[in-house]
C-alpha cells in the first residue's frame, strides 16, 4: 500500500450538514465508545433495512461484530455516524463505512440510514464524505455488494455515479462500483 495518507479519520473534527428538508445532523468518526449506540441503531432498523444492510436477517449483533463495527483500523477503514443535531443525547441515525483491501487500492463501502431519516439526503451526505476520504487515501475504486431489490441503494449509487452490474457469483445481488478521483489534501 502506498502510504501518502495519514490517519485522518481518527482526528477529523465533527461537522454538521443541513439536509434537504432543513434538518441538521452532526457527523463524526465512529469511536469504540459508540458500541451500545451502534447496537441500538442496528436493532432499531426495520427488518427490511437490516435485511438490505446485512444481506440477510441480522437482528441482534454479537459482541465481536460490534467490535468490528466500532474499533476502526485507521489505515484500512473509515466509519462515520450521523446524529440528530437537534437532540442533546441523540442516537445514531446513519452510518457509512469502508474497508480497503490489503493493497489499499479498492474498498468496499456500506451506508445505512435509520428508517425515519431516509429520503432527506443523509445517505448522500455520508457517502460523499466517505468517497472523499477514500480518494484522499489514494484508493482507486469503491464498491458495494447489495441485494438487487434494494431500490433505495440503487438510486443512491446511480446518483453518486456508481456503475452497476449483476454479481457474477449471485444473481440476486448487484455490484456497484465507482472509480475514485485522487483528492488533493491540504498540507499541515
Amino acid at each position: 500500500m502506498t502510504s501518502s495518507h495519514d490517519t485522518q479519520t481518527t482526528t477529523e473534527a465533527p461537522w454538521s450538514e443541513t439536509l434537504r428538508d432543513g434538518s441538521r445532523v452532526l457527523i463524526r468518526a465512529i469511536r469504540p465508545q459508540d458500541r451500545e449506540a451502534e447496537r441500538a441503531f442496528i436493532e432499531g432498523l426495520s427488518s427490511q433495512a437490516r435485511y438490505y444492510r446485512f444481506l440477510g436477517g441480522l437482528c441482534h449483533p454479537s459482541e465481536e461484530f460490534l467490535s468490528r463495527l466500532t474499533v476502526i483500523d485507521p489505515v484500512r477503514e473509515a466509519a462515520f455516524i450521523a446524529l440528530d443535531a437537534g437532540e442533546v443525547n441523540s442516537s445514531i441515525i446513519g452510518v457509512s463505512r469502508f474497508s480497503a483491501d490489503s493493497e489499499g487500492e479498492r474498498c468496499e463501502c456500506a451506508v445505512t440510514v435509520s428508517d425515519h431519516w431516509q429520503n432527506r439526503g443523509l445517505g448522500t451526505a455520508l457517502m460523499r464524505h466517505l468517497i472523499n476520504v477514500a480518494g484522499s487515501r489514494g484508493m482507486r475504486t469503491m464498491y458495494s455488494v447489495d441485494l438487487a431489490g434494494n431500490a433505495a441503494m440503487n438510486d443512491l449509487a446511480r446518483h453518486l455515479g456508481f456503475s452497476c452490474r449483476t454479481d457474477p457469483d449471485d444473481p440476486s445481488q448487484v455490484v456497484y462500483e465507482l472509480e475514485l478521483q485522487p483528492v488533493d489534501r491540504p498540507q499541515r
